[in-house]
């Protein structure tokens, strides 16, 4: 959530970072209605200090009949001049909800097509395995019986693919740890205004991800981020102790909503997977250096993984709301002999922590919001396409690479 004052002060370049990332927003609507507040403020606090006087003039002596009346009238007049002003704000925040952040500098413009490569790593296989028809074939998958259970897209793992998706998350926590960063476990539902912390709010209704709970204020999450933004919530941090870093590992739920056209076989898109999720609270200066740094680690998972990929750098259009710069990680595909996407990166500045009011006390005493960042560490269903597809061979077996190989009892294949 961007600040109000700051919008005022920096139309332009909002009005503009909001067109680039694809949202309507009627900004002549909302200062007008901060217009409105601020007005209303004023007369609140002239109303609340002529209270205050009355108050003290009546102390310890028997008030006046004038004196009664007039308190009664400011009473009144200050309750109908706070609701006004409580209705302005809750106009304002609903607006200000739609508002994404602002988009950093070297964010290339335009939609999903003109997002950049910035790197590339490893040589293009030209030939691999579908994933679907290998792990069906073991025994190892089964989506029939997860959707008699649980409806389309819903799976069960099994024997090979499940140990293999364990050893996935033993090598990316050794990884995580190994950078400094603290493991935790996280609920697997928020209330809603975690949800609405996080920023993610689609440019469409049918665009929604979520998992509501019906009768309660709770979603499930599609993402530890959700969880680990909230962690902080309410609460000031002294400068010394940041930057934090957790990595959060849960089952991660979406409804997938608006992927018509969209590579969907598999395990590649579905309603449930696990993830270990990278996230930072950090100093607003540092957290460009800290978004190279989480970059980085993703890129050592995969090159220790052996599998190809590039970075690219993801174009305004195709950002999302939170965020004011985003590197994918895409590997490449010997199937379908293209790049897609198996991990990401943001930096979302001050914009979630100044919705979940997060912040930090400076050394001198000044207190301000802090930045946060979030990263993939190891998405588990995707990281099996890529494994399958780079490692498995023609005659049905599953080389296993090497850095696996130590949470799989020393085994080189399955």
């Amino acid at each position: 959530m961007l600040d109000v004052k700051f919008i005022r002060e920096n139309l332009a370049l909002v009005k503009k970072s909001t067109k680039e990332k694809g949202y309507t927003v009627d900004f002549e609507k909302l200062l007008r209605l901060d217009d409105k507040r601020r007005m209303e403020l004023s007369k609140v606090e002239l109303l609340r200090q002529r209270r205050n006087e009355i108050a003290a003039e009546m102390k310890g002596k028997k008030p006046t009949e004038d004196m009664i009346i007039e308190g009664r009238a400011v009473k009144e007049e200050l309750a109908t001049a706070e609701a006004r002003m409580a209705e302005a704000e809750g106009k304002i925040k609903d607006i200000l909800k739609t508002v994404p952040n602002v988009i950093f500098d070297d964010v290339p413009l335009g939609g999903e097509e003109c997002s950049v490569e910035v790197k590339k790593w490893g040589e293009n296989h030209k030939t691999g395995v579908d994933h679907l028809d290998f792990a069906t074939s073991r025994g190892w998958l089964d989506f029939e019986r997860g959707a008699k259970v649980a409806g389309a897209k819903f799976y069960y793992l099994k024997d090979g693919l499940a140990l293999l998706e364990n050893a996935l998350l033993q090598f990316g926590l050794s990884k995580v740890l190994e950078h400094g960063f603290s493991f935790m476990t996280v609920p697997d539902m928020v209330s809603s205004r975690v949800l609405e912390g996080c920023g993610f709010n689609p440019r469409t209704s049918e665009q929604s991800d979520e998992y509501y709970i019906e009768g309660e204020d709770l979603a499930m999450i599609a993402t530890a981020e959700m969880p680990l933004t909230g962690f902080h919530m309410d609460e000031i941090i002294d400068e010394d102790k940041l930057p934090l870093m957790y990595a959060g590992y849960s089952a991660c739920f979406r409804k997938e909503a608006g992927t018509y056209g969209k590579y969907t076989r598999g395990l590649f898109r579905v309603h449930q997977f696990n993830k270990l999720e990278m996230y930072v609270f950090c100093l607003p200066e540092d957290s460009k250096d800290i978004h190279e740094k989480i970059l980085a680690i993703e890129e050592e998972i995969w090159q220790a993984l052996n599998i190809p990929y590039h970075v690219i750098n993801i174009a305004a259009g195709d950002l999302g709301a939170p965020a004011a710069k985003k590197y994918d990680v895409e590997y490449w595909s010997p199937v379908n002999q293209k790049y897609q996407e198996i991990t990401s990166c943001s930096n979302c500045t001050d914009f979630q922590a100044r919705a979940v009011n997060c912040r930090v006390r400076r050394k001198d005493g000044k207190v301000e919001f802090v930045h946060t960042l979030n990263g993939t560490a190891i998405s588990m269903a995707r990281t099996m396409v890529a494994v399958i597809e780079n490692y498995a061979t023609e005659d049905g077996k599953l080389k296993v690479p090497e850095v696996l190989r130590p949470y799989l009892g020393g085994k080189e294949e399955l």
